[in-house]
């Protein structure tokens, strides 16, 4: 067992190296390239913006309050460590004031993760070589859950302004988009941790490896179930309804009336919560090494002595996985959106 504590923390400290590169890039890069599109259409186009009015004190009153709330409260129950609690009020804050719908996504995602992650969490002790009692995400977990959607929310607010618009591509084509992909990103990774905090132990049959279709111990990367899916699909599904019903009881009811129907943000929150679990799986039978240990009986992510391995090669670890399928799903899901929506 110490030698399986030993190479969890390397794993820990060298890995995550990965994902913070990967944001570092991706960040960076596409904030510049969207402000060289706004810095376009603002020498060539002369519409008006719908948000340009300014930020009220409450606006920024609640943008602050409610993160601080949040990670505090997750800090004190364990949800968070110090690290994951502070990046996490500059991420509420972002999220909370460029759209309540955002915050809405926020809330939902991580009270019903931490509950997941805390259900059962006995079970999920003989499994996994690395479990934390009450998950205690750090700030590397908090980036790779949070980091895109705080990105696209960055870019609502430099494009479009701090408030909520419905999702109308025709009449609000780009805030539509950022609100969407937003939406994807929260969704993907909700349906991805329901379906492996939940259906890991609710499940009694083993699941099957999502590249071979052969049965793999429970907690393998890249296993896949019927109830699992499921899961991901209504975990997905309850970050769409938060954001439908946010947007519906916040903005005007005219406008609302002049836009196109809403309910499809519940559709395109399924959508991403499957679709994006499934991404997560294939990522993570391919490119995540998963090993059976025969001493303690647990999976675990790296070869060693009485390892056996399932699947996959160590090229990624988990939070590097999270992170990439979120950023699949930020941009995917609303170019699905916007070529089927009502």
């Amino acid at each position: 067992m110490a030698k399986i504590k030993s190479d969890c923390e390397d794993i820990n400290v060298s890995k995550p190296t990965l994902s913070v590169a990967l944001t570092m890039i991706s960040i960076p890069l596409s904030m510049i390239l969207w402000i060289s599109n706004i810095l376009f259409k603002k020498l060539y186009d002369d519409s008006v913006n719908e948000l340009d009015e300014g930020v009220p004190p409450f606006r920024w009153f609640i943008s602050i309050f409610i993160p601080l709330f949040i990670a505090v409260y997750g800090y004190t129950k364990r949800s968070l460590n110090l690290s994951g609690a502070l990046l996490g009020v500059f991420v509420g804050f972002v999220l909370t004031l460029s759209s309540y719908g955002f915050l809405a996504c926020l809330l939902t995602f991580f009270v019903t993760s931490s509950k997941a992650t805390k259900f059962r969490a006995k079970n999920k002790k003989q499994l996994e070589a690395d479990f934390k009692e009450g998950g205690q995400r750090n700030w590397i977990q908090v980036l790779c859950n949070g980091g895109m959607a705080t990105q696209l929310a960055l870019l609502y607010i430099l494009d479009v302004g701090c408030g909520e618009l419905p999702i109308d591509f025709n009449r609000f084509y780009r805030p539509s988009w950022l609100s969407i992909g937003v939406l994807g990103a929260f969704a993907s990774c909700n349906g991805d941790t329901w379906a492996s905090e939940l259906a890991t132990v609710i499940d009694s049959g083993l699941p099957i490896l999502i590249t071979t279709g052969k049965t793999v111990p429970k907690g393998t990367n890249g296993g896949v179930s019927v109830i699992g899916l499921i899961f991901s699909l209504l975990g997905g599904i309850t970050i769409g309804l938060a954001n439908y019903v946010m947007l519906v009881y916040t903005i005007d009811a005219d406008m609302l009336a002049a836009s196109s129907v809403q309910w499809p943000i519940i559709v395109a929150g399924g959508f991403a919560g499957i679709v994006g679990s499934i991404i997560d799986s294939i990522l993570g039978a391919t490119l995540q090494y998963s090993g059976f240990n025969r001493k303690t009986g647990v999976i675990v992510e790296q070869p060693g002595k009485d390892v056996v391995h399932i699947s996959g090669r160590r090229i990624l670890d988990n939070h590097s996985v999270n992170l990439i399928s979120s950023v699949i799903m930020g941009i995917l899901t609303p170019k699905i959106a916007y070529l089927v929506w009502p």
